[in-house]
Parts: structure tokens; sequence; C-alpha cells
């Protein structure tokens, strides 16, 4: 006799003896070596749906996968990835099946971030899209939940960290800080602020630095053992994105002193967010906070060679946000900056902090650099690759 068969006969009530059996059936059909990760089960539900809809998830989240454990086909070269899990439960690979084109799903609670899908709209409608300092990251549609309401998924461009591949020249890299700081001062939608939500998603398209690759931090969809061909910032300009405004607000553009509750984001750092009792506050300031100990963080902890950008991040990471610049003030200094930095500095090679240390692989970076600074300056490449 079945063991649960054996069991039931000594269950006396009906419903007790039902939810046993569905249980029962539930392991029998996703045994417990199969299960997928207790958020990806999410994802699996809405399989077919999305197939529906137009977006293929990979195979590890339909009804009927199989682990390359248990597959007989252990030599199918798409079968690894299936052993990828997502690095953020809210963010998924998927392809677009009538163009084949990789897409990042964004699911989206509306309880939670009840803005975030007019904001991302707003910005990447009509005009708006188009303008060439507008930094939303594209949004190729919207789609909502048939099972839970509260569920909104966002089809986004597939991205990379704004630092992966690193750069390469200092040149690159004032490319970067230029396109961050317009970003804030251009507003398509008047008087809105990220509240600091914006800082941990800035990203640049994968596709140009690494074309043919669908490279995110949920997986890389063509993964392969030999290197991938790949392109520099200088070969192949990009332009970076924001791709999260979970927190962001709007202020009536006739506000003289908008104020909005401060919210913890990515970055935490931010003096005024340890204030008690929390009190509103301009957002602004702190948005200029977060750019700039972006900047400090990621950036002057990483390279060397960057002493120009030092004071300026100094005053944009003040304790009393009053004392900050404002986004138009830091774009004016920058450009004095940018301007007083000579050719051979932008094409210079950026040096990793700590790099003295090893000086075989300083040597080797600088001969890998020398042969693309000469190829750069043949082909004619700006110093300062500006995505067209």
């Amino acid at each position: 006799m079945d063991p649960i068969d054996e069991f039931d006969s000594v269950i006396t009530n009906p419903l007790l003896r039902e939810l046993l059996r569905q249980a029962d059936e539930s392991l029998r059909a996703h045994p417990p070596e199969l299960n997928l990760q207790p958020e990806e089960i999410f994802w699996r539900d809405h399989q077919v749906w999305l197939q529906e809809q137009g977006y293929m998830l990979r195979s590890r989240y339909h009804p009927d996968w199989v682990p390359l454990s248990l597959s007989l086909d252990k030599n199918d070269i798409n079968k690894p990835l299936d052993a990828y899990t997502p690095n953020r439960p809210h963010l998924l690979d998927a392809q677009k099946i009538s163009t084949g084109q990789f897409v990042m799903l964004k699911k989206i609670l509306r309880s939670e971030h009840p803005h975030e899908v007019s904001i991302h709209t707003h910005l990447t409608t009509g005009g708006l899209a188009s303008h060439p300092q507008n930094h939303c990251a594209p949004l190729y549609d919207v789609l909502q939940s048939p099972y839970d309401n509260d569920v909104v998924f966002l089809v986004l461009p597939v991205y990379r960290m704004f630092n992966d591949p690193p750069f390469q020249t200092v040149g690159e890299i004032v490319e970067f800080f230029r396109q961050i700081f317009e970003s804030q001062v251009y507003s398509p939608m008047p008087r809105s602020s990220s509240v600091g939500c914006l800082m941990v998603t800035l990203r640049g398209t994968s596709d140009q630095i690494l074309p043919g690759i669908a490279a995110c931090d949920v997986i890389d969809a063509a993964w392969t053992p030999v290197l991938a061909k790949h392109y520099t910032r200088t070969q192949t300009p990009v332009k970076y994105y924001f791709i999260d405004y979970g927190i962001s607000c709007r202020f009536d553009p006739e506000d003289p002193e908008p104020r909005a509750i401060p919210i913890r984001a990515g970055d935490k750092t931010a003096p005024e967010l340890s204030s008690t009792p929390v009190v509103p506050i301009d957002p602004f300031p702190t948005d200029v906070y977060y750019i700039g100990n972006l900047i400090r963080a990621d950036i002057l902890t990483s390279y060397r060679g960057l002493d120009f950008i030092k004071p300026l991040v100094v005053d944009m990471v003040q304790i009393d946000p009053k004392k900050r610049p404002n986004m138009d003030e830091v774009v004016e200094r920058f450009k004095r900056i940018r301007h007083g930095l000579p050719w051979w500095k932008l094409r210079a090679r950026l040096r990793y902090q700590g790099e003295a240390a090893h000086p075989w692989l300083s040597f080797t970076l600088n001969i890998c650099h020398f042969f693309h600074f000469v190829h750069d300056i043949f082909m004619f490449r700006s110093a300062v690759p500006t995505c067209k």
C-alpha cells in the first residue's frame, strides 16, 4: 500500500484528508530535489501567462523543468543556464519571442511603490524618451499580473552595472561623471526627485560593450567558456541609465520649498537620514549627496589619479545639506574641471588603488593600454567618448 494511502485511512476529518492529498500531489509533481528557491515559485507560476504575453522565461521556470543533474541530455549547451538563480528576486531575464531580444522583467508591488509605474512611464513617452539628456531607462512594456492586482511587471532592456566592465581611461570616467550630473539637471518631469533610490541602479547598456551577450546581474544568458568579444567604452561609447524609480516622488513646480519624508534606499549614509524624529526635508540636496557619495565610494576608492574631482565630491557630501551645491552648480563646476584637463590626462590609463604592490600587473596593463592608446588615436576616437 502507498504510505500516503495507509496514513490517509486513519484520518477521519475530510478537510484534513483533502489537504494531505493535495500536499502529496504537489510533492510528487515537484520533488524536493527539483524545488526552486521560494522566491522563484512566483516566476514559475507566471511562466505560462508571460509566454502568452510574448516573453519566454528560461526552462528553469517551466512547469515541466528537470534540472541538469537529472536530465538525460547532459550535452545540451543551454542546460547550464538552469543552474542560475536571480541575484535579485524582483528581477528576471526573459526573451521576447517575436524578436529573440533579451529583456529584463522587473516585478513591482503597487502597495510598496505606488508611483513607480506612472513616473517611469511619463519619463519614457512622447518627446521625452528621445531627449539626449534623459537618462531614464527605456520602457518596453507594462504588464499587469492576472493573479495579483498588486503586481505589475516592467519590461526593460538588459543592463550591466555602470562599472562593469571596469573603466579603462580617465576620459571614460570623465564622460560618466558628465552624464550622471546632467541627468539630474535635465528634468523632463518638473520638480522630481529620487530621494536616493537611483544610485544603486545606474547602468549602461550591455550590448554595446559585449555584443550578442545578454549580460546582467540576473544571468549571462549567452554563457561561453571562451573570452567573449568585447569593446572598450572609447571604442563604443555608452549611455548610462537610471532604472529604479521605486521611491521617487513628484512635486508641484510652483512649490518653492518642496518637502518629503526621507526614505532609506540603497545608500543609507546620508546624514539627514539619521535625524530623529523623522521630519520632512528638501530631497534635492539629498540627491546631490547620493551622487557625490557614489563617486566617493565606488570610484575614488577604486582608482588613483582622480584628484581633480575630489574637491567637488567633498562639497557634494557635506554633512549639512544646506552647504552642498545644487546640481546646476555641480554641472558648472564640472565643466570648468573638464576644460582644464589636458588631452594626455584624458587618454591616460586609470590606475587601480594598490596597483603599485603588483609591478608585473601594472607593467602588463601599461603594455595593453599603449596599444589601445595608439589605435584610438589612429582611428581618431575621442578621448572623452560621448554617446551620440
